[in-house]
């Protein structure tokens, strides 16, 4: 199926005022499953209701699932600043890797402005990273404490997000949720990776809790007395 012709389709059906129109995701990236939506970001005046600058809509078209993130230039602006600042930046990757449907200028001149935004990494203050190392050591001295072996394993669930997003932010890499934080994980070395994945994968908690001791020693340390949020 020709996806770029088929979102074509949809934008000038449901969007025809959108002046950038790119897919991202799986669709984009050329590794679609049986159960695949199409990405779809959207910008452009006259999108959306007054005074709305920016909306997540599920859509139908043609047997497709469609998931639209549509902006005024103005929204987009705005909310890609706010996952930069919160280091998810989705619908910035979305702009600047995914496959062009309404192109031109305008999405040219984005695409430069934000793909250098992108290269530079996530702006990490020292507090945050503090209070991320606050977080790791109380979560992970919970899992070392706990006997309940439902507690044990949702524990590890939690340790294991917040270690591998500290990992990625002392690395100077962008962060991510659900599938793509196993994915933006695995750009870092992979010795480094397996020694906190496979002991995760295999329900070993304790060597789990050695290898975060060891991620929290790069990071500065535990931390717990002194620390003020």
């Amino acid at each position: 199926m020709g996806y770029v012709d088929l979102a074509e389709r949809f934008v000038a059906a449901r969007f025809p005022k959108a002046s950038v129109a790119v897919i991202g995701g799986s669709t984009s990236r050329g590794e679609r499953t049986p159960t695949s939506d199409i990405d779809l970001l959207l910008i452009g005046d006259d999108l959306l209701l007054e005074g709305k600058t920016g909306a997540a809509l599920t859509e139908e078209f043609e047997g497709e699932i469609f998931e639209v993130f549509a902006y005024t230039p103005q929204g987009f602006d705005e909310w890609a600043q706010r996952s930069v600042t919160q280091h998810r930046p989705v619908i910035v990757h979305m702009l600047v890797e995914g496959t062009p449907v309404r192109a031109g200028d305008e999405l040219a001149t984005l695409r430069d402005a934000w793909s250098e935004r992108l290269d530079r990494g996530p702006s990490v203050d020292a507090h945050e990273l503090d209070f991320r190392r606050y977080v790791i050591t109380d979560v992970l001295d919970d899992l070392r404490d706990a006997t309940d072996p439902l507690e044990r394993r949702v524990i590890a669930a939690t340790l294991f997000e917040r270690t591998a997003e500290l990992m990625l932010l002392t690395a100077g890499r962008w962060i991510g949720t659900g599938k793509y934080l196993p994915r933006r994980l695995r750009e870092l070395p992979a010795e480094r990776v397996d020694a906190l994945v496979e002991p995760y994968l295999n329900g070993n908690v304790d060597e789990l809790a050695d290898a975060v001791e060891r991620e929290l020693a790069v990071a500065g340390g535990r931390l717990q007395a002194g620390f003020v949020r």
